[in-house]
């Protein structure tokens, strides 16, 4: 929590206005500036009187701009650390949401300007409050303020905490929507976040069901944007897009339908689908800058991995040279590049020709795949039970062959007379 310390008897304020007025009219003479300084300081003082603490934030803050990029990081950073602290005075939620948009817009309004410490003065601002929606407004002006600045990698961090802030703000769907969106924005600056970003951009599109056809159509350029990202990435071999209805929607889209072809494939189909479409659709892929050596790199371990998931735990070496559609000498390349990329790990028997599968990654995790796993729980619940049993069962047994021992013994320690 910031602590103000009067260094001088005049309202901190009131100070604030001064200091900022007497700079910006600091080139007009003191003919021109005496008048104006004076104006400013009577306004102020008025708002301060009348308790008029919004009034008071809009002229300090209009004032601090207007000499923000004339002062030290340092002063400026007070000044706001003063302006801020405005937001304890202010017991209207009404008033206060005004107050915080006020200071936050104008704080995130000249973003080349110091921007880290820009950002550091909204998390300032952020820390004050205890006001949940008020946070939420704070935090969308620092994401926004961190692209335009160029300083995302001073929020990235927070990220991590978003499940958190989510309860805590309370936030509508409409909400969520642009803060997952915003912040998929912020990753996706960020060339090495590219992952990060995507499952963002997933969240989003989630919150879309088919009942929304608004709703939907708003979200068809970033279902676009999100299928092209995970065809793109040469690291990313999973996603949870298909099945999502703004996802879905594209299947029947004249404009994107192939958009949804291309996904389709990716997810669930092998190398030979994915040719037949290249062939069919190169100014397509051009056009959202995919590159067709890329996407057969990728089509090749995805389509190793779909192997290693249907052939029981074995895959002959000629499958994989077919599959693929590479030399036999590229065969065993081709394992380790998949074992490298952690989609499978596996042995190679080269005696035999085989690779002999342990786990493989999967391509999608739909309804199939919670199916699947919901077996192996029932199935892995099922054993234990029995082990459980079995044990039981001989720890009875176990005991009541120590009883029939101890009885027995006691028995020959008798004395007949």
């Amino acid at each position: 929590m910031t602590t103000i310390v009067p260094t001088s008897e005049e309202d901190p304020f009131l100070a604030v206005v001064r200091f900022t007025s007497q700079l910006a009219w600091a080139d007009a003479g003191p003919e021109a500036a005496e008048p104006e300084i004076t104006r400013l300081c009577k306004e102020a003082e008025e708002s301060i009187g009348a308790g008029k603490s919004l009034e008071l934030a809009t002229l300090m803050v209009t004032s601090a701009e207007l000499v923000s990029s004339k002062i030290s990081e340092k002063d400026l950073e007070c000044t706001y650390t003063i302006i801020c602290s405005l937001v304890k005075n202010v017991k209207s939620p009404e008033e206060l949401l005004e107050m915080v948009k006020v200071i936050s817009s104008k704080v995130a309004q000249q973003p080349s300007d110091k921007a880290s410490l820009r950002l550091k003065i909204l998390f300032n601002l952020y820390n004050l409050l205890d006001h949940p929606y008020a946070r939420f407004q704070v935090y969308m002006k620092a994401l926004t303020l961190a692209v335009d600045g160029k300083v995302t990698e001073y929020i990235v961090s927070s990220f991590k905490k978003i499940d958190n802030f989510l309860k805590e703000w309370n936030i509508d769907i409409k909400h969520q929507r642009e803060l997952f969106l915003a912040i998929a924005y912020v990753l996706r600056e960020n060339k090495s976040l590219v992952k990060e970003s995507l499952t963002f951009l997933t969240k989003y599109l989630a919150t879309f069901s088919n009942e929304e056809a608004q709703g939907l159509d708003e979200a068809k350029e970033e279902a676009v944007r999100a299928v092209i990202e995970f065809v793109k990435a040469s690291s990313i071999f999973q996603c949870d897009l298909l099945d999502l209805p703004a996802v879905a929607q594209l299947e029947k889209d004249a404009k994107y339908a192939a958009v949804y072809q291309l996904l389709k494939i990716f997810l669930t189909q092998r190398l030979n689908a994915y040719t037949e479409f290249q062939i069919a659709n190169s100014d397509f892929l051009q056009s959202y800058g995919l590159v067709d050596e890329d996407c057969l790199t990728k089509m090749r371990l995805l389509s190793l991995v779909d192997l290693a998931s249907d052939e029981s735990g074995k895959i002959p070496y000629a499958s994989i040279k077919d599959t693929l559609e590479v030399n036999e000498e590229e065969v065993e390349l081709w394992i380790v590049r998949a074992i490298t990329a952690k989609l499978i790990d596996c042995k190679m028997d080269q005696m035999n020709q085989v690779v002999i599968v342990s786990r493989c990654s999967e391509r999608e995790f739909g309804t199939k795949q919670w199916q699947s796993l919901r077996t192996k729980l029932a199935t892995w619940r099922d054993n234990i039970s029995n082990i459980i049993t079995t044990i039981e069962s001989n720890k009875v047994t176990e005991e009541g062959s120590q009883a029939s021992s101890s009885s027995a013994v006691a028995i020959q320690g008798l004395t007949v007379r």
